[in-house]
């Protein structure tokens, strides 16, 4: 099961293997040294620890992804709205669009979603 609880810096952390996928674990860790002003240690100690809750792998030093990002902040989602409103999507839109007024055409981008997750042809 992938472990889906990450701080802001293992966010910004996992999108830049994301970014640069495969990559070589000596290449991202001068890549961390320049973004994230961090030493080669922190950057493996790092990417253990994301490999460890199952998001990425070090496979001979190739680092990549056992997941998307998208599939990631789905799976992160799913989380919030299943702890926040007891699973319920329809209270988590409706807390949304209680402070955020949606847009003509983020309502229609929400209908091709619904429908295509009925099954519907678009």
């Amino acid at each position: 099961m992938v472990d889906t609880h990450l701080g802001v810096v293992e966010a910004r952390f996992a999108d830049l293997i994301w970014q640069h996928e495969p990559i070589h674990s000596r290449e991202l860790a001068k890549i961390c040294a320049g973004e994230l002003d961090w030493k080669r240690p922190t950057t493996y100690n790092v990417l253990r620890k994301l490999c460890e809750k199952g998001i990425f792998q070090n496979d001979g030093g190739i680092v990549s992804s056992r997941i998307s990002r998208q599939e990631f902040y789905g799976m992160r989602g799913e989380h919030f709205v299943e702890e926040a409103f007891h699973g319920s999507l329809p209270a988590f839109v409706a807390a949304f669009t209680a402070r955020k007024k949606l847009s003509e055409e983020e309502i229609q981008e929400l209908k091709e979603i619904i429908s295509q997750g009925r099954g519907e042809a678009q």
